[in-house]
């Protein structure tokens, strides 16, 4: 990809290509790092033009952070809890925050999945993408921001919600994180689709574009997996390995099964902090809605980051409204964690 001084994509191709791992890094220490924070980890050091190379891939991914914020994407900072361990033993779940590398990674992947999918196109070829649909909770969004001071329009707009994001963050650093929770929440998942040459991009509302696919993680995901086969086979010019309704069964396979991922990772970090918690029945914390629908209300604490039910109290309430609440019961096997509101 080439990428212009003001943060625009001006030229892009793809070809098959062998990566060489030389300096195998870490965020935390690269971060620091490139906040001055830190010494340019050995491994990087080692390897001669790494250093200069970090440097330009670091401007040039703030450079598409700005220009995707004045685009409309969304910038969020939820917390995801990180198991951290005495010896063998369980001690805590602290927050797993972003940071300066994280954000080099991310920037940089969300222009080449873009690419791809556009080059997918270009080629007459089908794809499989990745979409965020407008929320439909979008009027629960106005209603927070109004509760904060700020207007947002009646109908979704990625702009305006980008633009309030932006304010918050500056104004209220502290409580950035759990505004982020209440608006992921409130956006809903996103999910894969089966996109024609030539039919209208559902896009994706979050990072405000058209033209979105999974393509940089074939190691982990196996909707990278379906895409980079259909790049191979544009690439050689050969048949597609996919017919239109084989896609369309694949993707809503993979967002079945993203699902199902999902719900195996919530009920590990349950079954953690159902552990750490077990000996604090009792006590009360500072709470937040992070979930409400018939099935229950669901609050988030942030010392340590745990969600758990509110089994008593919950009468009135909806996501993004904060509380204090009391542990009343955990089950470890089960991840089961309830709260009374206090």
């Amino acid at each position: 990809m080439t990428i212009a001084a003001d943060g625009a994509l001006v030229a892009s191709d793809i070809y098959r290509a062998l990566v060489r791992n030389r300096a195998k890094l870490a965020y935390d220490s690269v971060a620091a790092w490139l906040l001055g924070a830190g010494p340019l980890p050995a491994r990087a050091a080692a390897v001669s033009g790494m250093e200069q190379q970090l440097r330009i891939q670091d401007r040039v991914a703030q450079l598409l952070k700005r220009v995707r914020h004045e685009q409309g994407a969304l910038g969020l900072a939820t917390l995801e809890a990180r198991a951290v361990y005495d010896g063998g033993v369980l001690a805590d779940l602290r927050p797993d925050e972003n940071n300066r590398a994280k954000e080099l990674i991310e920037y940089f992947m969300i222009a080449v999945n873009t690419v791809v999918a556009q080059y997918l196109e270009r080629r007459g070829c089908a794809s499989l993408r990745r979409v965020l649909r407008k929320p439909q909770r979008w009027g629960r969004i106005v209603e927070l921001a109004r509760g904060l001071g700020e207007a947002l329009p009646a109908a979704p707009d990625a702009r305006s919600l980008s633009a309030f994001l932006v304010r918050r963050q500056q104004a209220a650093p502290a409580q950035f994180p759990d505004l982020s929770l209440s608006i992921v929440k409130l956006l809903g998942a996103g999910e894969y689709v089966l996109k024609r040459p030539g039919q209208a991009a559902e896009g994706h509302f979050g990072l405000a574009v058209d033209d979105y696919t999974h393509a940089t993680a074939p190691n982990r995901r196996f909707p990278d997996v379906i895409t980079q086969r259909l790049l191979k086979a544009a690439l050689a010019a050969r048949c597609a390995p996919y017919g239109d309704e084989e896609l369309r069964s694949l993707a809503a396979h993979c967002t079945e099964q993203e699902g199902n991922a999902a719900k195996v990772e919530r009920r590990v970090r349950k079954c953690a902090a159902a552990m750490l918690l077990e000996s604090r029945v009792g006590r009360q914390f500072d709470a937040l809605v992070t979930g409400a629908s018939d099935r229950g209300v669901w609050v988030r604490i942030r010392q340590p980051v745990a969600e758990g039910r509110l089994v008593r109290g919950f009468e009135g309430l909806d996501v993004g409204d904060a509380l204090r609440v009391e542990l009343t019961h955990t089950d470890v096997e089960r991840g089961y964690i309830d709260f009374v509101r206090a």
